[in-house]
């Protein structure tokens, strides 16, 4: 049987080199806040999460286009939601747009209330990119 401290560590392992960057960028308190990486918040492992501001950073790849994996996600914030996290969830070639993922970061971090983190949370959950649109940006 897997345990699921030696899954995560597995996951932390084989990062994904969007997922290096953007832990090169939040980790050691860079943004004022302590972030964890492939940390399991009850069935589900996210990619980040602070745990002070109850915010979790997802980055997502071209498997979350597919309709039944965008069904998960959603459920998966849905749950995550309910026990008081916000989810920002990012396509990994938003990453190459560095400065405005870590705004847009910053600005949850912030300004929970904020209107422009509900949008791009919304935005992220309805809608995909054009089909290597994540690779081009």
């Amino acid at each position: 049987m897997v345990k699921i401290k030696d899954l995560a560590r597995d996951l932390r392992k084989k990062q994904t080199p969007e997922e290096k960057r953007l832990w090169f960028l939040i980790k050691d308190r860079q943004l004022g806040y302590k972030f964890r990486r492939q940390v399991w918040i009850d069935q589900y492992c996210v990619d980040f999460c602070c745990f002070e501001k109850r915010l979790v950073l997802e980055l997502d790849g071209s498997p979350h286009r597919n309709p039944m994996t965008k069904s998960g996600d959603l459920s998966r914030t849905k749950y995550l939601e309910s026990q008081g996290f916000t989810v920002l969830r990012f396509w990994n070639g938003e990453m190459t747009s560095e400065k405005k993922v870590i705004n847009q970061i910053k600005d949850a971090l912030n300004n929970p209330s904020s209107v422009s983190r509900l949008n791009v949370k919304q935005k992220r959950l309805t809608s995909s990119p054009a089909r290597g649109e994540e690779e081009r940006k």
